[in-house]
């Protein structure tokens, strides 16, 4: 069946949600961090970026695209692309409800149903164009966002996976548990389980020590028959570059200013710790996507 978001969405050739069963895992650094490692890994790759966390949007401010506003072409919302400043054309598009907000601070008070729609509307209205990679940052659980990117993308249902966050914590993991009951419930692939928050990078040498515990996402992984995609330390030069940014305001400029903060998040990047431990996460994902989507299409048909 043809929709308005099946045709939108019809020139994406994978979708990745992003999700765990509980807060403060470090899910949307994930996201961000998977979305930043893939533009670096080729120049050829385009990737987007949604944020469906519609009452803690935080995607803006770690890109360094706070203070931006979304504009309306004759085919829909334009994206906001975190690389627009640079030589080549631009390959990360971002949509985030933040960009929406008249104020960094107001909140968003809405029931299932708005939120539903809003959603749909990223989907079916937003000018993402030819993109290798859309990658999806839901809020965390398993609640009504989960069930309307479930219900609106069902037309390309064997082009989604997931990737599942959770710290290695016992009460991460239980939630954990349960975000893979929901994928298994609903019948959507699982590319494997990221560990994070799993050791603490040193500032000064690089070193990764084992301050908390480790190893509990690697050993639900193993139990579970999941991929296990690999673990990333607490990296304070990550923490403060993706909360550098200032608001909006502060400093006068405006999207000018944003965009160049932008740019510059995406090259200090590279050249942070986490960037080179989440290379080989990026390249199991890369290896694992193509054939369990497969596997799924023929399931699916």
């Amino acid at each position: 069946m043809t929709t308005p978001v099946s045709r939108r969405v019809k020139s994406i050739k994978h979708i990745i949600i992003v999700c765990s069963g509980k807060g403060g895992v470090g899910k949307s650094s994930v996201a961000t961090q998977l979305a930043l490692s893939l533009h670096a890994s080729s120049p050829n790759l385009h990737i987007g970026l949604l944020d469906v966390d519609l009452t803690g949007p935080s995607l803006p401010r770690m890109l360094g695209l706070d203070g931006h506003g979304i504009h309306q072409s004759s085919d829909g919302w334009v994206p906001v692309y975190a690389d627009a400043h640079g030589q080549d054309v631009p390959r990360l598009a971002c949509m985030s409800i933040g960009f929406l907000l008249k104020n960094r601070g107001d909140s968003v008070v809405w029931r299932g149903p708005k939120k539903n729609a809003m959603i749909r509307q990223f989907l079916s209205d937003v000018r993402w164009g030819e993109l290798d990679y859309l990658i999806i940052d839901t809020p965390p659980g398993t609640s009504d966002e989960h069930l309307s990117l479930l219900e609106h993308l069902a037309p390309v249902h064997s082009r989604l996976s997931a990737v599942i966050v959770t710290t290695p914590q016992a009460v991460a993991l239980l939630d954990a548990m349960k975000c893979l009951s929901f994928t298994r419930a609903v019948g959507l692939p699982v590319l494997g389980l990221i560990e994070n928050m799993s050791g603490y990078v040193c500032p000064c040498c690089g070193e990764v020590s084992n301050v908390f515990s480790m190893g509990g996402g690697e050993e639900m992984a193993k139990r579970e028959g999941l991929p296990f995609l690999g673990r990333m330390p607490l990296d304070p030069e990550l923490v403060t570059l993706l909360d550098a940014a200032e608001p909006p305001g502060e400093t006068g400029g405006g999207q000018e200013q944003s965009s160049d903060k932008a740019f510059e998040v995406i090259e200090k990047y590279r050249k942070t710790t986490s960037a080179k431990l989440f290379a080989p996460i990026v390249d199991k994902v890369v290896d694992t996507i193509g054939p369990i989507q497969q596997v799924h299409k023929a399931m699916v048909f």
